[in-house]
């Protein structure tokens, strides 16, 4: 843990430095079977991809508010670790009207269209996999992503008491304080360099982005986001916890 670390995307860089070799996240979907596990290395790569993405193609700017749509999954942490990158806020409000831009799973693509100004969908499918057909209005994550930088720099250093998260109980954390509390929640779940936390939490308010990504990325840990879990038997729940070598649980 570097004490100067000041916004999310700090965390990661901290972390890519300590040892970019060791899983960070690992994503189950129980209803199809996959399994992805991302490394700092991967996870960071995947993040400088979306942040010039977001830069460059859609055109953010610090201070530009993005509607984050997704369910949890690996490529919302990206995306939620891009922005802070970007110095983008997210919002996990659930309504994209007057937001600057939105990023939308393939269940939410009707809430998004609220959205006046770009547009980002993924399919969320295994292997990150494209739609089949774009849906219209929308710009396909998994084909815009695949061909952009693998390190990014942003046009303006990101100022870490700008506003980074609004909640949907209106609640709004600067970068600064996203990572204080991820810090604080790290603590308070006894997390340590090493632990694995496994979360079924929803990422649609605080909780569930803390102890799906930054409490863990604070503490030096990693997470194994599992968010149908509640569609595995208690032997194979069991087995889980044993196979990722679980040390700590929400709940």
């Amino acid at each position: 843990m570097n004490a100067s670390d000041r916004t999310p995307a700090d965390l990661l860089r901290t972390a890519l430095a300590d040892d970019p070799s060791r899983p960070l996240v690992t994503f189950y979907d129980d209803a199809t079977g996959e399994r992805v596990e991302l490394s700092v290395a991967t996870f960071a790569n995947w993040v400088a991809k979306t942040a010039n993405l977001l830069q460059d193609d859609l055109g953010a700017e610090p201070g530009d508010r993005l509607a984050l749509l997704l369910p949890a999954h690996w490529q919302t942490a990206v995306w939620l670790l891009a922005c802070s990158s970007a110095g983008v806020l997210v919002d996990l409000s659930g309504d994209a009207a007057g937001t600057d831009l939105v990023v939308s799973g393939p269940d939410t693509l009707q809430t998004a269209r609220a959205c006046t100004g770009e547009r980002v969908a993924l399919a969320l499918r295994p292997l990150g996999g494209r739609f089949p057909q774009p849906p219209e209005g929308f710009a396909d994550y998994a084909v815009e992503v695949p061909g952009q930088g693998d390190r990014f720099t942003p046009y303006v250093p990101v100022d870490p008491e700008a506003p980074a998260l609004a909640l949907p109980d209106g609640t709004g954390l600067t970068g600064a304080q996203v990572v204080e509390r991820a810090r604080a929640d790290a603590g308070e779940r006894g997390l340590a360099a090493g632990s694995r936390l496994l979360s079924a939490l929803p990422f649609d308010g605080w909780e569930g982005v803390s102890a799906g990504l930054l409490a863990p990325l604070a503490a030096g840990g990693s997470v194994v986001l599992a968010p149908r879990l509640e569609l595995l038997d208690g032997a194979s729940l069991d087995k889980r916890k044993e196979s990722e070598r679980i040390t700590h649980t929400t709940g």
